[in-house]
């Protein structure tokens, strides 16, 4: 008997009939399925058989009005009601898996779909279709899930990258989306991956973390905490650093936690990922060229853009290229309290990135020219490390204290000491104060009223700090 398109009844949330109550399977895939020679084999060609038949009953329109566990639910009812009708019955460990995977396929990301439902998990790398690594606890292994072939892999990523109207294809091989939760996508395809499609992704957690999760998990001391507390409640302009995964992104969304409420908030990113929770945000997201090399939007426009929009403060989710030079600008005009992520190895280095990016945007200015705004926009680094253990941690407070003919001048004021491992590879540490006593954003945290919180913090660092060593500017 040929499938019947299903007659659909009822409203969203309630019991929807998927199907027609006479299902026959077609001959030709029994064949299929009694000439495979492996369960794989066999688990590939009823799913092909069942999707064939899925989309000849399915009401996409209807289905979308449902929400995602309502939807899952139908579709699961619909598979089984499929299965139940073939001529050879399908063995119910194998008609599980038909489920399971037919659903995550059809309403999800496919065999991606247990992954991405782990909370524990920072990373999922995608290097083929059968090689697939996650990032757990700061360790990268090896997991036993694998698509089908290129072909499976790559449709799941375009549909990745369209939920937010992008492309990926040989004319446009790369490609930077986000998920539905936020969690960060890079994809690149043949010709430039040679091994297939590879697919990154950096996930969130769903519950946002908060300075208090990162005392906790060890990443740095109470009074740390407390010190970065005040730099967000005074306005202090603001670079997080750190290499690549080092959280940089996470500890900014905690930082910005302390941005009061009045303040209007404009974020620009490549893609959107901050977790701001402020009810006055206006997030803003790059934009790629089209299939005619037309339209781009770089992060330049965009933070050029911000300062027509009247913004309190502005968020760059990452500093990458020559839009360094604006965000100075806005921070060196009114725009206290802006704060940025940037890639580097130390706050030293940091400073010497922005450097470097504004020189590469073409401005012709001399080096102490630039260095100067430098000097006078940044307020403070807090830079993020990921040690050999795979432990994130917070390894610098520093304040940028001016210029010394033509050089920077910092100073830290909370830093990661390591001392060494236990033996089984875990790494050793402690985090401690400077002797600073008053910082230089001093007069923020009276203006504020942060002063006494400030001071506590600083002495209950400094009280860690070794007796037999003295610190002195960057």
């Amino acid at each position: 008997m040929a499938f019947g398109r299903a007659q659909r009844v009822g409203t969203p949330g309630q019991t929807v009939e998927l199907v027609s109550k006479e299902i026959n399977a077609p001959a030709e895939i029994v064949r299929d399925e009694s000439a495979a020679p492996s369960e794989e084999v066999e688990l590939y060609a009823i799913m092909d058989s069942v999707r064939a038949s899925l989309i000849e009953i399915i009401d996409v329109k209807q289905l979308d009005q449902l929400s995602p566990q309502d939807a899952r639910a139908e579709i699961a009812k619909a598979i089984r009601s499929i299965l139940a009708h073939r001529p050879v019955p399908v063995p119910g460990f194998l008609a599980d898996r038909v489920v399971d995977d037919l659903v995550d396929d059809v309403l999800g990301f496919g065999p991606l779909e247990p992954l991405l439902a782990q909370d524990n998990l920072t990373d999922i790398m995608v290097n083929g279709p059968k090689d697939i690594y996650v990032e757990l606890d700061g360790r990268i292994q090896r997991v036993d899930v694998h698509f089908r072939d290129n072909s499976h892999l790559l449709n799941i990523c375009q549909r990745i990258v369209s939920t937010v109207g992008r492309r990926v294809d040989e004319s446009s091989p790369i490609c930077d989306a986000r998920l539905p939760d936020g969690s960060r996508v890079n994809v690149i395809v043949p010709p430039l991956s040679l091994n297939g499609p590879t697919l990154t992704i950096r996930k969130f957690k769903k519950d946002k973390l908060t300075l208090e999760d990162l005392v906790r998990f060890g990443s740095i001391t109470p009074e740390g905490a407390e010190i970065i507390r005040v730099v967000g409640r005074t306005r202090c302009n603001l670079i997080v650093s750190g290499g690549t995964g080092t959280g940089k992104t996470t500890l900014l969304n905690c930082i910005a936690a302390f941005i009061e409420k009045s303040e209007r908030v404009v974020t620009c990113e490549d893609s959107a990922e901050l977790q701001l929770q402020q009810p006055h945000v206006v997030p803003l997201e790059t934009r790629p060229p089209n299939l005619e090399g037309e339209g781009e939007i770089k992060m330049r426009d965009l933070v050029k853009n911000c300062l027509r929009m009247r913004p309190d403060r502005i968020v760059v989710g990452e500093v990458r290229g020559s839009e360094a030079f604006d965000l100075l600008q806005a921070m060196n005009t009114g725009h206290d309290g802006s704060m940025g992520t940037l890639h580097a190895n130390s706050p030293r280095e940091t400073l010497r990135r922005l450097e470097t990016m504004i020189t590469g945007g073409g401005y012709a200015l001399p080096a102490r020219n630039i260095r100067e705004m430098i000097a006078n926009s940044v307020d403070v680094i807090v830079h993020a490390s990921r040690l050999r253990d795979g432990r994130r941690v917070i390894t610098h407070i520093t304040e940028v204290m001016g210029m010394e003919e033509d050089t920077i001048t910092t100073q830290d004021l909370f830093t990661y000491q390591i001392e060494g491992d236990d033996g089984q590879g875990n790494v050793i540490g402690h985090h401690t104060g400077h002797g600073i006593i008053q910082p230089r954003f001093w007069e923020r945290a009276v203006y504020f009223g942060e002063q006494q919180r400030l001071s506590e913090a600083l002495q209950i660092a400094n009280d860690r700090m070794p007796q037999d060593r003295s610190f002195g500017l960057g």
